[in-house]
């Protein structure tokens, strides 16, 4: 029994995710949020709007960057096991009429995978 127990907090340990799985993993997901926040909710202004053609494809070609992002504003705690990432962006101010949504997500990830504990957003602000 003490053997299986071992070797599974081993196996835990062995797979839980890098900080650099996390930031793939955080691109991704903010490509989602912020095409469902900026494209389809339309809450761009409609300047943009009319100059944007395809909104979805604009931010899904930044995911990289958006990765980057992510990982430039997520603390990670490390527990061995498994670990929880806890990552805050937007907020900026994009326009002078236009703020980024601001987004929160705390994750877990064990077993190489990840699992979203909490999210909130703002909608940001339009003047």
């Amino acid at each position: 029994m003490a053997l299986l127990l071992g070797g599974s907090v081993t196996a835990l340990a062995v797979t839980n995710p890098t900080k650099e799985d996390y930031s793939d993993h955080a691109g991704s997901q903010l490509v989602g949020l912020a095409t469902d926040e900026l494209c389809s909710q339309r809450t761009l202004p409609l300047v943009l709007q009319l100059w944007i053609k395809d909104c979805p494809r604009l931010i899904a070609d930044q995911e990289a960057t958006l990765a980057s992002l992510a990982t430039q504003f997520t603390r990670r705690w490390n527990l061995g096991v498994a670990s929880v990432y806890v990552t805050t962006v937007g907020g900026q101010d994009l326009l002078p009429t236009l703020r980024l949504p601001r987004y929160s997500v705390t994750t877990l990830g064990v077993a190489g995978r990840f699992l979203v504990l909490k999210t909130q957003s703002d909608a940001g602000e339009l003047e």
